[in-house]
């Protein structure tokens, strides 16, 4: 059994979220947490929560045990980019990318 939890339109880069989701990838829960509480980072507070509904659903609606779960897969995808420009000299302009996530944690049960 598993439990999945799925953060969509964060408004973060899917590079810089994917450095912090490397850390906590194939941990046990309670580990997991502690990493993230300690990791200086932005990401790091948005996968936390992300990771707490995760385990939530895993106890709730699925009946698992909560001190025997790891995750077992924790990835991020691309969402929808929002275009800026940023105006310079000589009358020309500048794209600005600002990029957003989809983040996807699963958490299982160990055997």
């Amino acid at each position: 059994m598993e439990a999945r939890a799925i953060a969509k339109y964060v408004r973060m880069s899917p590079t810089k979220v994917g450095v912090v989701l490397n850390l906590i990838r194939g941990k046990d829960v309670n580990e997991a947490f502690a990493i993230l509480k300690y990791t200086p980072r932005d990401a790091a507070e948005v996968i936390y929560k992300v990771l707490k509904s995760a385990v939530a659903n895993a106890e709730n609606n699925n009946d698992l045990d909560i001190n025997r779960l790891y995750v077992s897969e924790a990835f991020v995808g691309q969402g929808p980019t929002l275009k800026r420009f940023r105006p310079m000299d000589h009358g020309k302009a500048f794209r600005i990318n600002k990029r957003t996530s989809h983040i996807t944690v699963i958490v299982k049960e160990r055997a």
